[in-house]
């Protein structure tokens, strides 16, 4: 397998595949069933949207009660190098964890080890899970309207949803780098 196989393509329990400039979807769980309160949703909800035009092109990300949904395709780095999807989710699940925990007081991993991950091969799809994302909340009988759901984060809303997560929180987004 050529060094650029390597990078791209690794297991765990499942198969992950990725493919330069294309989008992702991706879930990825909390390691016990018991939900994230809210505070704890708003913190994930900072740290997904951080990096955001910087390693990856956030589409859609929505964090549910146990677990999280994002739609992104990964950026290239300096050298032309796509940003690796285990790169971007250890930054992710890694940061969260440890703001999670220091705002509940706990201690240890906080998401599962394994994600679930799905190149996307069309406009469609896309269409598709952007939709499915959007949703998410709704058909979990959170709320009536997605619009309505705090944790739901959408491209084309971006600016006026991080405006008013700031509000709502009084946090501004975490920087790491």
């Amino acid at each position: 397998m050529s060094s650029l196989g390597h990078n791209y393509s690794y297991h765990r329990r499942l198969p992950h595949h990725q493919k330069a400039d294309r989008a992702i979807f991706v879930t990825f769980r909390k390691l016990n069933r018991e939900p994230f309160a809210a505070n704890a949703r708003d913190v994930i909800l900072q740290h997904l949207i951080h990096d955001d035009g910087k390693r990856f092109k956030l589409h859609a990300t929505v964090v549910m009660p146990d677990h999280v949904h994002m739609l992104l395709t990964p950026m290239r780095d300096q050298e032309g190098w796509p940003h690796t999807l285990p790169e971007i989710l250890k930054l992710i699940k890694g940061v969260s964890a440890r703001s999670v925990n220091k705002l509940l007081g706990g201690s240890g991993p906080v998401w599962q080890d394994e994600s679930f991950d799905h190149v996307l091969r069309s406009d469609e799809s896309f269409a598709e899970k952007l939709d499915y994302i959007r949703q998410n909340p709704v058909r979990g009988g959170l709320v009536k309207r997605a619009e309505d759901y705090p944790w739901l984060w959408l491209e084309k809303e971006n600016q006026i949803q991080e405006q008013n997560q700031r509000q709502r929180t009084g946090v501004s987004a975490p920087h790491q780098t």
